[in-house]
């Protein structure tokens, strides 16, 4: 069993995971997840990350005469975690119906330093919600 668990770790280690960003200037995670003017998604991989894509964002008006999660939500396609400074309760469920983990940073909010924290963890054990959230990705 052990083993098995191990393969499935390297495999997951060897396949790019897509992590986004909820951020205001590109650098770091300071923006509420349905207010951000920018979300940056990045691919990681045990051996570092790339840019793959920078999502910009007109804001909502306060009076709610449009809905400013769908533009968001789609920007998330394909991503394994979403990191924001907050996200609402609602949204939180939506994030999750897409198969992605909504992620507050607790030791940094710089982008560069998260990635590098990633690919720490998919270098090693990945955490209990990351390995969740891999394998949810790995399944047709």
């Amino acid at each position: 069993m052990e083993w098995a668990l191990e393969r499935l770790l390297q495999g997951m280690a060897s396949e790019p995971m897509r992590a986004a960003f909820a951020t205001t200037d590109l650098a770091t995670v300071d923006a509420h997840f349905g207010w951000t003017p920018h979300l940056v998604v990045y691919e990681v991989t045990a051996e570092g990350a790339r840019l793959v894509d920078r999502f910009s964002f007109e804001h909502a008006t306060a009076d709610g005469t449009h809905d400013k999660l769908p533009p968001r939500l789609e920007a998330l396609a394909g991503c394994t975690v979403l990191f924001s400074s907050a996200i609402g309760t609602g949204a939180v469920a939506k994030v999750a119906a897409l198969g992605v983990h909504a992620a507050r940073p607790q030791e940094t909010d710089r982008i560069e330093e998260l990635l590098v924290k990633l690919s720490r963890l998919l270098a090693g054990t990945p955490p209990p919600w990351l390995r969740k959230a891999l394998s949810k990705k790995e399944e047709p």
